[in-house]
């Protein structure tokens, strides 16, 4: 690891957020517009397809952006990830590819790619260290997606060996907060409990029932930390080796569906569903890197749920009901 204390992200400097519509992508955009950064850039699926090479080139030769995060990619939970392997694969090493060629031909100074923790083996020593990559087998249900991060993740230190870019990736832990997806079918446990929770509030039910024991482990960071540890690592990293992001502590779904229940007031009782699956027991990364470079996470899981919990009940009458 090498320190880039010395590096600044100019403000007026053209910045590209790939994804910036997304839960990360939405959130390091809000971070850059509250720094003063006057020259960004974004645009929607709608405007871009990521895939077709030709357009991406086309808005780099236009815009040549001095910086990059490229948080864009195809995402979905385990039942999506298990029935479409093919699109998960393709779609997200054609975006990541594109996006990087385009800024290495049009002469991106500094580059930062998002991966997830789902790169690291299935049954990875907990908390699991950033040298665990690639010493194991995937999670079979998203290998497809996985295999596509770490092909992200290898294309940066290419890039890096070959023309000597300070381009960076960071793998991030499980996120939460504003702009996220709490559809019935397609969010993740956080944002489910909380929908379940008010839901149950509101209605009156007396008892609210949850997937599996409530016994295994996770770790929740919000996403404005995310967000301010991308920017972080933009002005003061510069290795090869990607950096985990997360708080190093996590909780039982027992304990995070507890928290929920009194973000939103629900004062009704909760039972486990123990005939369900309860899923992997332990995901905790391993942030010893990310603390030794001079950056640790600021909002708390019960200040960051209410914070949620607020955004969500404002948000709730306009939100994507499909994965």
């Amino acid at each position: 690891m090498t320190s880039a204390a010395a590096f600044v992200l100019e403000k007026d400097a053209p910045i590209y957020v790939a994804g910036h519509r997304g839960l990360v992508g939405g959130a390091i955009w809000r971070a850059l517009e509250s720094r003063g950064h006057s020259h960004l850039l974004g645009r929607s699926s709608g405007e871009l397809d990521l895939r077709e090479r030709d357009a991406v080139f086309d808005i780099f030769a236009a815009e040549r952006p001095a910086y990059v995060v490229l948080a864009a990619a195809k995402v979905g939970g385990i039942l999506a990830n298990d029935t479409y392997p093919v699109d998960f694969l393709s779609d997200n090493l054609r975006i990541q590819t594109n996006v990087m060629d385009a800024a290495l031909e049009h002469g991106t100074e500094r580059l930062l790619f998002l991966g997830s923790s789902c790169i690291y083996p299935k049954f990875a020593p907990q908390p699991i260290k950033e040298d665990s990559l690639l010493t194991g087998h995937l999670e079979p249900t998203n290998d497809a997606y996985a295999i596509a991060k770490i092909a992200g993740i290898l294309q940066v230190q290419a890039v890096r060996r070959q023309y000597d870019r300070p381009w960076i990736s960071a793998m991030p832990t499980n996120l939460y907060g504003p702009g996220d997806n709490f559809s019935p079918t397609g969010s993740h446990v956080l944002p489910a409990l909380i929908r379940r929770y008010d839901e149950a509030r509101a209605s009156g039910a007396e008892v609210v029932t949850n997937w599996g024991t409530g016994n295994p482990r996770r770790e929740f960071l919000h996403v404005d930390d995310m967000a301010a540890a991308c920017l972080f690592l933009l002005e003061h990293y510069d290795g090869p080796e990607q950096v985990n992001v997360g708080t190093g502590k996590d909780a039982t779904i027992r304990e995070i569906a507890a928290l929920v229940a009194e973000a939103v007031g629900y004062e009704g009782a909760t039972e486990w569903d123990t005939g369900k699956p309860d899923g992997t027991p332990q995901k905790l990364l391993d942030v010893t890197k990310l603390h030794d470079i001079g950056w640790d996470a600021q909002i708390g899981l019960r200040d960051g749920l209410a914070s949620t919990v607020a955004w969500y009940r404002q948000h709730v009458g306009s939100l994507r009901e499909a994965g």
